[in-house]
């Protein structure tokens, strides 16, 4: 992992840190191109009242709407949390071939447990994408104390 990703996993934890002082999960994520374009997102399952609103889903969504395809197939995903099972799905239809996190899936399973009688769902987005067609190379989970400290509380 390359001082560049982790500048960009820790602006994932900034819009995290946004994300729930407004009143939402605490996810961020960000995707960059080869040439630099930057798109970011933020979870908006509680202020959208969406639960696909993730930080992942949501910049994916406006990743396509903003580049085309030829710049998604350079692009990578940045997110402070590795993507849910939906969020992999939908990172893998974009066509982005690289997804870079910092706290892990088990990582926030262990901060969670159960939150609003509803389980956190255990699937690793490496077994995911290891059932998709195409690679999708997977980077993490890194060593940022910052990431975990976003969720401190939060799930209590």
């Amino acid at each position: 992992m390359s001082d560049g990703d982790l500048a960009r996993l820790r602006r994932c934890v900034e819009l995290a840190r946004q994300a729930r002082e407004r009143g939402d999960h605490p996810f961020g994520s960000v995707v960059v191109t080869a040439d630099g374009r930057v798109v970011e997102g933020m979870n908006t399952v509680v202020t959208r009242r969406d639960p696909t609103g993730h930080a992942e889903t949501n910049v994916v969504r406006e990743a396509a709407a903003t580049l085309d395809e030829a710049e998604l197939a350079t692009a990578t995903l940045y997110t402070s949390t590795e993507p849910c099972a939906m969020c992999s799905g939908a990172i893998y239809w974009s066509g982005i071939p690289r997804v870079v996190f910092a706290l892990s899936e088990a990582g926030l399973r262990d901060l969670v447990a159960e939150q609003e009688g509803v389980p956190t769902l255990s699937l690793p987005s490496r077994e995911v994408f290891a059932r998709g067609g195409r690679p999708v190379e997977v980077v993490g989970p890194a060593d940022l104390p910052e990431a975990v400290e976003v969720h401190a509380g939060f799930w209590a």
